[in-house]
């Protein structure tokens, strides 16, 4: 993020040394008529120009080459890589090109044979001017296809009817290589009344189309407002309007802005520079970099699952049973002894306590994988459910019949003495406690599985609506806790086994012992504690997209990290359910501070509660408990000199809470370079991006405290930098989304404020080039190693860890992904 604002209270903003090269006045600014705004910019972000003292560089600027700037005789910084992106402008495109897939003339003309019709009058086939947009491509933009279609005619005759010719004319006009002509058409569609001139009213109409085109949020005053600004830089002689020159010099100059600023990330050359000094790694030694800590634990675990299993495998292939049950009996009772493993070693993972008091040891961090916690336990779970076919489905399907259909006298010489000399049918081996306990076991697990996958548990669209009503975070919560009595009837099975009468032979309460009292211990001591964090709901506030925001009492003796989670309660929905949220204060404040988001059943009561609480009145606020903090993936950006955090949405909530920390932080007592063992330095990166996506304008609502409190801090400028990417605006460059670019520039220029979102953090258009940040950091970065967190959606996560091993290889920049899971 890069903020550049220089006041002067009795001056005129500059857009640069030739900006509004049409007016014949001179350089100087003449005063302006508006009292909509009296404070003076020398936007660096809007124009090629910056004010910059000689011989210094700004604590903004990172890693920028101005090697070729001149400096002119007023002060002021002309780029010449701004002069360079005004010769070559190929930007304000009218077709969608990108969402079209390479938009053609033959496609228009598909669509055109596909709508027109022809009439009576004549052979040639016409096409309605209503489908304009449609054939264009911008069918999501039916109004401003309209209007462009007036400024394309440049008449005030309207026709109804659209020919071939025309329509093909017409995209010549828009496909034109010449900036000139481009403009002149956007020139058009604003001169509504077809002058010549544009007044303030015209531009005002203007940016209500634009916004509404865009889905902006934007009132009428507003947008007079910053009419009010466009006619400010512009009217320089306050004539009340503008003309085609000066409307141009406004567009080059946003263009060339662009060009610097939006478009830095593009790739000018191979994107992949290698440090002469250092030779990239190869994608193995990636890998092995990446997955060695997933690698070895997963291995050791495999090893002693297929161990166990040979051992129980090879245990029985010698005992007379296997005369009448042969392998299957091998088989069973080696899946069995994995099960009894698996049921111990699941509970682990989710002893939450345990895993955030073992993070605290670095020897211990360093080599066992803690943010993958929750997939090793889904990953046991799949384990678990092998096991069972196995041992029941073997059982069930062999070792039962072959029992009741043995040879008599074989049967007596080997197993009778196990079944009381009775030789029992297969309905009555299904009738002992071993089988009907083990039955029931397997038809609790399921229910439990069934309901824990992602599809019942996020109540996916395709399942039928009658399953959708009985799935849901709730249903998997509660059918979970199945597994109190899974885990009670797993004694009673190990207790009266078929074939075993020896006690050191039922070992199954020597596997489960430690694990279940380390679980309960922790559920115990969870319950205790969370009784004592009832706390004071301080402020709640209500945001657009269903989200709450809490500023809760920091309990006494509540210490934590960055980036940790906390559990949260409430009584009045259900005294049994726990949730988890991000912790998106920083460790230094004296309060706690959660952003809730509704997504499912107990969100949505919760935003219900809270609303209803403030909609009220004096009416008090529902009770809260909270339960933590626990450790999470983005805990472990203070490994790194540099961190990338790219949040989705509310995905952003975690990185809040690291971006406080770096800012409070002093980033230049980094290491201890003094030798002094004693001396305790916070350690923390020296550089942070923030990437955070969202679909509605809206969105922005839900930080803008707490990013303007991140701006603030007196480090912000050489620390963190911070990106926010609105996808539902058309992407930069486009004629749709041009106007309310330049009102941006020329906005954040004047108040060091980006209008879109409210705060200083530059909001790019559409979704972001990975593969263009990616390259730019490891230009900026070489030799570094930069930890990359993410909160969001899976599919995105894939396409970033792959870009994270892509680059790895090919530049000497290290990057290493890291991913939250609750």
């Amino acid at each position: 993020m890069e903020t550049h604002v220089k006041s002067q209270p009795n001056q005129e903003l500059s857009i640069s040394a030739r900006s509004l090269s049409s007016s014949s006045s001179s350089s100087s600014s003449p005063t302006s008529s508006s009292s909509c705004y009296n404070v003076t910019i020398v936007p660096r972000s809007f124009s090629p120009v910056q004010t910059k003292p000689q011989g210094t560089r700004p604590p903004y600027d990172h890693g920028t080459n101005h090697d070729d700037d001149q400096l002119l005789e007023n002060g002021e910084v002309y780029s010449m890589a701004a002069e360079s992106a005004i010769d070559n402008i190929e930007e304000l495109r009218f077709i969608d090109i990108m969402g079209n897939g390479g938009m053609e003339w033959k496609n228009v003309e598909e669509r055109f044979n596909q709508l027109a019709f022809t009439q009576n009058s004549g052979p040639e086939p016409l096409m309605k001017w209503s489908d304009f947009g449609i054939c264009i491509g911008m069918q999501q933009s039916p109004e401003f296809a309209n209007e462009l279609l007036r400024a394309l005619r440049g008449t005030r005759d309207w026709k109804f009817h659209i020919t071939k010719c025309e329509l093909h004319c017409f995209w010549c006009r828009m496909m034109d290589p010449f900036f000139d002509s481009r403009i002149r058409i956007f020139f058009d569609m604003c001169d509504r009344d077809m002058d010549g001139r544009i007044t303030k009213m015209e531009i005002k109409q203007t940016i209500l189309l634009s916004a509404s085109t865009n889905k902006l949020s934007l009132t009428h005053e507003e947008a007079e407002c910053y009419a009010t600004l466009i006619m400010e830089v512009l009217d320089t002689e306050n004539l009340g309007y503008i003309e085609l020159s000066q409307f141009k010099t406004l567009f080059k100059v946003y263009l060339s802005r662009g060009s610097i600023q939006n478009n830095q990330l593009s790739i000018t050359h191979s994107p992949y520079h290698n440090d002469p000094f250092q030779e990239p790694l190869s994608k193995a030694e990636v890998l092995f970099r990446s997955y060695w800590r997933r690698a070895w634990i997963v291995l050791l675990w495999l090893t002693v699952c297929f161990a166990l299993f040979a051992w129980k495998f090879i245990q029985y292939r010698h005992r007379t049973a296997f005369e009448i049950m042969g392998y299957c009996l091998s088989t069973a009772k080696g899946a069995a002894e994995t099960l009894k493993f698996n049921m111990a070693l699941i509970l682990l993972p989710v002893c939450r306590n345990t895993v955030t008091w073992l993070r605290k040891h670095q020897w211990i961090n360093s080599i066992v994988p803690f943010n993958d916690n929750i997939n090793y336990h889904k990953m046991i779970a799949g384990a678990i459910v092998i096991g069972v076919i196995l041992h029941g489905g073997t059982h069930l399907a062999c070792d039962f019949p072959r029992i009741s259909e043995s040879d008599h006298t074989l049967f007596r010489q080997t197993i009778a003495a196990g079944f009381g000399y009775h030789q029992p049918s297969y309905i009555e081996i299904l009738c002992t406690t071993e089988v009907a306990t083990g039955i029931a076991m397997v038809i609790l697990m399921t229910i439990a599985f069934s309901l824990a996958t992602k599809w019942p548990r996020r109540q996916s669209p395709s399942l039928p609506r009658s399953v959708r009503r009985v799935t849901g975070y709730n249903t998997f919560w509660y059918s979970h806790h199945l597994f109190i009595l899974v885990y009670a009837l797993l004694i009673i099975h190990s207790l009266f086994l078929f074939l075993t009468d020896k006690l050191n032979e039922k070992t199954t309460w020597m596997y489960i012992a430690i694990p279940v009292l380390l679980y309960v211990g922790e559920r115990i001591f969870r319950a205790i504690r969370s009784g004592l964090y009832e706390v004071e709901i301080l402020k709640a506030s209500i945001y657009p997209g269903k989200v709450v925001s809490l500023k809760l009492q920091k309990p006494e003796g509540f210490k934590y990290h960055s980036g940790m989670y906390i559990f949260i309660q409430c009584p009045h929905i259900s005294p049994f359910e726990w949730h988890p949220f991000s912790l998106t204060s920083g460790p230094e404040d004296d309060y706690l501070s959660v952003h809730i988001r509704t997504i499912g059943d107990w969100s949505y009561h919760i935003y219900n509660l809270f609303q209803e609480a403030k909609s009220s009145g004096p009416k008090e606020c529902p009770r809260i408990y909270i339960d933590g903090p626990y450790g999470a993936a983005s805990q472990d950006h203070v490994k790194y000199d540099i961190v990338v955090l790219i949040g989705l949405g509310i995905g952003a909530t975690p990185f809040m809470s690291i971006l406080k920390d770096v800012a409070n932080s002093n980033p230049k007592a980094h290491f201890d370079h003094t030798g002094c063992g004693d001396c305790s330095i916070k350690k923390g990166p020296l550089k942070s991006y923030l990437y955070w996506i969202t679909r509605e304008q809206s969105s922005f609502d839900w930080f803008r405290d707490v990013m303007k409190e991140i701006s603030n801090s007196n480090q912000q400028q050489s620390v963190i930098e911070m990106h926010n990417f609105l996808t539902n605006v058309h992407q930069e460059g486009d004629v749709r989304s041009a106007l309310i670019s330049a009102i941006q520039a020329l906005y954040h220029a004047k108040n060091g404020i980006d209008f879109i979102s409210g705060t200083p953090g530059h909001t790019h258009f559409a979704r972001p080039n990975w593969f263009n940040i990616f390259s730019k950091l490891a230009r900026q970065h070489r030799g570094t190693k930069i930890g990359v967190f993410y909160c969001g959606p899976s599919a995105l996560a894939k396409e970033l860890e792959r870009l994270c091993i892509k680059f790895s290889t090919k530049t000497s920049t290290r990057f290493v992904f890291h991913k939250e899971n609750y």
